[in-house]
């Protein structure tokens, strides 16, 4: 049955561009700047501390493409397949995309302050990001396969599509590796553009997005919002949960945590923009990512604040990170 509530979002939906073509040109564009400063900075030390200890840097890949895409898939299935099939199978697209796409830059600031391992951080973005061509297709494919089972092929998720789409995302993370291994100082001014551009993109939401689209906010099924906020909050949980299990540092625990749950945002409206454009329903699909981007920060925020009363004295005294 379809409630007034799934009525009105569709009617605000067709009422209107989500994203109009400025700011689709403007979103993508800014996703090349970030991409371009992922790569900028990482140097060739990080490379040596992750070969010689590459623990960390493995628990985090099976956490970001393990524990993300079936959290994703999880919470489609409880939650947001309690509404019509029109409603609930664009929006779980665009929540099994921000689950299956790798850790965003944002990360690293908030590893940063909450005084975890800013290189393994680095690393594990950049590693998840490289990995992603590979991991997030196949992760789309599985847990698209198990949700979408017997529904329209209409709705199925266009993995080719996307594939192309992330080798051409990888491209300027892969070009600025390169010119930060023959110019760090360049490369790190590079590195600083990026991050700059990944907090903008957050502004740019808030300040312009979310005005002109506060009637589709409203009308938004409760459902919806439950995806956005926990894909990212029971992600930093499960991980830090595993993290500490199995007995690592607590500042890689920390780090292991924000890398898995704070997902590159940016990344998955990209390649909602790029690979759905032509798709009627876009403006639902890109609803969980928009609102997953916003709230991280929120989450990131407050566990960030919480990670730093954790930060004692006695672990200070650990001597290895890695």
């Amino acid at each position: 049955m379809i409630t007034p509530l799934i009525i009105a979002t569709q009617a605000v939906v067709n009422e209107q561009d989500v994203v109009t073509p400025f700011e689709q040109n403007l979103l993508v564009g800014l996703v090349f700047v970030i991409m371009f400063g992922l790569g900028a900075g990482l140097t060739p030390r990080d490379f040596k501390l992750a070969i010689k200890r590459p623990s960390g840097l493995i628990i985090g890949f099976l956490t970001q493409f393990g524990i993300m895409p079936l959290l994703a898939y999880v919470l489609c299935l409880v939650f947001l397949f309690q509404l019509a099939p029109e409603i609930a199978v664009p929006l779980s697209i665009g929540a099994l995309l921000m689950g299956a796409v790798p850790a965003g830059t944002t990360s690293n600031m908030f590893t940063y302050f909450s005084k975890g391992n800013l290189a393994l951080s680095v690393m594990m973005t950049t590693n998840s990001t490289l990995w992603a061509i590979i991991m997030t297709p196949l992760a789309l494919a599985i847990f698209g396969n198990l949700l979408f089972a017997g529904e329209n092929s209409e709705y199925q998720i266009p993995i080719t599509n996307i594939v192309v789409t992330l080798a051409i995302l990888l491209i300027p993370v892969v070009l600025g590796m390169t010119i930060r291994r023959y110019s760090a100082n360049i490369g790190a001014v590079l590195e600083l553009m990026g991050g700059f551009f990944g907090l903008f993109f957050i502004v740019f939401l808030v300040a312009t997005w979310v005005p002109r689209n506060w009637a589709l906010l409203t009308s938004t099924a409760w459902q919806t919002y439950v995806v956005a906020i926990g894909l990212g909050l029971f992600g930093i949980a499960i991980a830090y949960g595993i993290s500490k299990a199995i007995r690592l540092h607590p500042a890689n625990a920390r780090t292991i945590a924000l890398e898995t749950g704070i997902q590159n945002g940016p990344l998955a409206i990209a390649i909602i923009l790029l690979t759905f454009s032509g798709n009627p329903d876009i403006g639902l699909i890109l609803i969980v990512p928009a609102l997953y981007s916003l709230f991280i920060v929120l989450i990131s925020t407050v566990v960030t604040f919480i990670f730093r009363r954790a930060n004692t004295a006695a672990e200070q005294k650990i001597p290895n990170l890695l």
